[in-house]
């Protein structure tokens, strides 16, 4: 005879979801204010109202929920960047609005700064951090942009992943050295500073040529 199991409820991924999501959410909170280090996971369960179990069957180990938070600051990171370029048609402006984007949203989210920091702090044998990993997985359509940009004369042309590598090195080293340094300005105040250097150097034509021998040499 047959044996039938029995099935339960299908489960609401919906409502899933969104407990994850506050779940993260509140993990962000503590792991920010108290460090990873002193923030127990019944802590973060007590706070949600919710069983230390209940956060073990979303995150297997206090070390993925915490991981977790990390990528959750960095996927809002790249939405916030998405939504804030997506009208720009012309591709300069494109780039200057994402580098001010980025900017931005530290202003709004310190706390995702100080789990980037966290984390390099505990988990130092990462071969690769969360920031580093986001960035490769989203910095493909921006290499092509700076290519059009290289073949319409409008960037000098060089390797795309050294223009990139650049930015983003100056952006991260722009956030920590400000964030480690009391953030005594926003970091949305330094925008056009980064603009400036990034986009115009800081010498004219004719210095340019007396240094060329230290300079990338042109791909044409």
């Amino acid at each position: 005879m047959e044996t039938l199991t029995k099935r339960g409820r299908p489960k609401n991924e919906e409502l899933l979801a969104l407990r994850r999501e506050d779940i993260l959410a509140f993990a962000t909170e503590k792991f920010s204010q108290y460090g990873y280090q002193r923030t127990d996971v019944q802590l973060i369960a007590d706070g949600l109202g919710l069983g230390k179990g209940t956060i073990y069957r979303y995150f297997s180990t206090k070390e993925e929920l915490f991981l977790a938070t990390v990528d959750r600051g960095m996927v809002g990171l790249n939405a916030c960047i998405t939504a804030a370029t997506a009208s720009i048609e012309d591709p300069v402006n494109r780039i200057a609005m994402a580098l001010s984007a980025f900017l931005g949203y530290f202003d709004e989210h310190p706390e995702v700064v100080e789990l980037l920091i966290q984390e390099r702090a505990e988990f130092r044998d990462r071969e690769n951090p969360t920031f580093r990993l986001h960035r490769e997985k989203n910095i493909g359509p921006w290499h092509t942009l700076l290519e059009e940009l290289m073949a319409a004369g409008r960037v000098r042309t060089m390797p795309a992943d050294i223009i990139t590598g650049v930015i983003s090195d100056t952006l991260y080293g722009k956030i920590f050295t400000t964030y480690f340094g009391g953030k005594r300005r926003t970091f949305q105040s330094q925008v056009n500073e980064v603009l400036t250097v990034i986009f115009a150097g800081i010498l004219s034509d004719d210095e340019r040529g007396k240094l060329s021998d230290y300079l990338l040499e042109s791909q044409e």
